[in-house]
C-alpha cells in the first residue's frame, strides 16, 4: 500500500501532462494533390543512433537473421482526418492499420520492449503487488521505475514513438503527421493519441495511460496482470476514455483477469458490460463489450479474434462480424456514457498476497 500511495502521490505530475511548447488546437486537414493510402515502415535502428538491442529480455533489432525492430505507419490522405494518432502496441496488424485509417485516424506500430514477460511474468506480483506494471511503465517510458529492466529513454516507447513521427513528418508531408508533434518537436502530443494493443499490449497501454493522459485507451483481450494492482491507481487519463473487448471463451474472461480489470479502472462507471451480438450500437454507451461469437470452442483463436484478422469471426457472406464494434471502440464519442452499475459478484477481484520481504 506504501507503494500505491507513492504511485498515486505522483499523480499529480502527470494528471494533465500536454507536453512542451503546446499550441492552441486547430482542425486537422489534409491538402494532399493525389489523396491516396500512404504505408510507410522504418527500422528503429536507423532511425535513432541512440536506440541500442537488449538481448537479455529479447528485445533486438535482429532475430534469425531478419530485422526485428521494422516499424510501420499509414494514413489515408482521402479520408476527413480526425486529428488522432493509434499507436498500436502489439506485432503489425494490417487488418487494424486499414480500419482505422478508413475511420479518419492515422496508424502507427512502434517497436519497444515486450519481450521481456516470459522471463519476469512469473514473479508477479511481487513485494508491492506492482511488479509487471513497473516493467510495463518502463517500456514504455524509458524512465527508471523496475529494478528488474534497464530501458533507456532511446529504447522506451514514448521515445522510439516520437523518433518515428519525426522521420514521417519529413517522408511523407502529405499525411501530416507534424501534428502530432509539439511546435518544438521535443514530444508527442500525446493528447492527441489513442494508445492500444491486444493481450499483452493492451495491458501496457492501459498502464502508460495511468501514468501520462491520452486521449483514448483501446485494450483487445486485456488488460491483464491478474494478481498486480497498478489497475486501481489514479489515472492521469480519466476513466471513461478506457474502452475493452474481449471473448467469453478466451481463458482471459474465464479466468476474470479482463472483467477485474475493468472493474478496478472503474469502467462500471459507465455502463454494464454489453454482449455485442445481442446489442447495436452504440451498445448502451459502455466501455465493456463482450461476445460470444463461435469460434468453435477454441479458446486461442478466442483470444484473437476480437482483432481484426484471421481469428476473427466473419458471417454467411464472409463478412467480419465486428466491423461496428471495432468503430465504436476507436470513435464512439468519450463524453457519451452509459450509468453506472454495480460491481458484478462474479467478478473475483481478491489477488494472491505480495511476497513478503525476507527478514534480514
Amino acid at each position: 500500500m506504501n507503494s500505491l500511495r507513492r504511485f498515486a502521490g505522483c499523480f499529480a505530475l502527470f494528471a494533465f501532462f500536454r507536453g512542451p511548447a503546446i499550441a492552441a488546437d486547430a482542425p486537422l486537414s489534409f491538402t494532399d494533390p493525389a489523396p491516396k493510402r500512404y504505408e510507410l515502415t522504418a527500422r528503429a535502428s536507423q532511425l535513432d543512433p541512440r536506440a541500442q538491442p537488449h538481448p537479455e529480455i529479447d528485445f533486438v533489432f535482429e532475430k534469425d537473421g531478419k530485422p526485428a525492430d521494422t516499424q510501420h505507419a499509414s494514413v489515408d490522405t482521402r479520408v476527413k482526418p480526425l486529428g488522432k494518432l493509434v499507436i498500436w502496441l502489439m506485432g503489425h496488424s494490417p487488418g487494424l492499420a486499414e480500419r482505422v485509417n478508413s475511420y479518419g485516424l492515422h496508424y502507427l506500430r512502434v517497436h519497444y520492449a515486450n519481450g521481456w514477460f516470459g522471463k519476469f511474468g512469473g514473479q508477479s506480483p511481487g513485494d508491492d503487488g506492482l511488479l509487471l506494471g513497473k516493467i510495463r511503465l518502463e517500456a514504455a517510458t524509458g524512465e527508471d521505475f523496475s529494478p528488474l529492466v534497464n530501458i533507456p529513454k532511446p529504447d522506451g516507447m514514448m521515445e522510439r514513438a516520437l523518433q518515428f513521427v519525426k522521420w514521417l513528418a519529413k517522408e511523407n508531408p502529405a499525411g501530416r503527421w507534424d501534428y502530432f508533434l509539439t511546435d518544438d518537436r521535443t514530444a508527442l502530443r500525446w493528447d492527441r493519441v489513442i494508445i492500444s494493443g491486444s493481450s499483452h499490449g493492451s495491458t501496457t497501454a492501459a498502464r502508460f495511460a495511468k501514468h501520462v493522459r491520452v486521449d483514448r485507451v483501446v485494450m483487445f483481450c486485456g488488460p491483464r496482470d491478474q494478481d498486480e494492482q497498478w489497475q486501481a491507481l489514479p489515472s492521469a487519463t480519466p476513466a471513461n476514455r478506457y474502452f475493452g473487448f474481449s471473448h467469453v471463451l478466451d481463458g482471459g474472461w474465464t479466468g476474470d483477469h479482463y472483467c477485474r480489470s475493468w472493474e478496478l479502472l472503474g469502467l462500471h462507471q459507465f455502463g454494464p458490460i454489453v454482449d455485442v451480438d445481442k446489442a447495436k450500437p452504440p451498445f448502451s454507451n459502455t466501455r465493456r463489450l463482450i461476445t460470444d461469437a463461435d469460434v468453435k470452442g477454441d479458446a486461442k483463436r478466442a483470444h484473437s479474434s476480437v482483432v481484426p484478422g484471421g481469428a476473427a469471426v466473419k458471417d454467411a457472406a464472409g463478412k467480419f462480424l465486428h466491423e461496428a464494434v471495432w468503430r465504436y471502440v476507436f470513435t464512439h464519442p468519450v463524453e457519451q456514457t452509459g450509468p453506472a452499475v454495480p460491481r458484478d459478484p462474479q467478478c473475483k477481484v481478491e489477488t494472491k498476497p505480495a511476497a513478503k520481504k525476507s527478514a534480514k
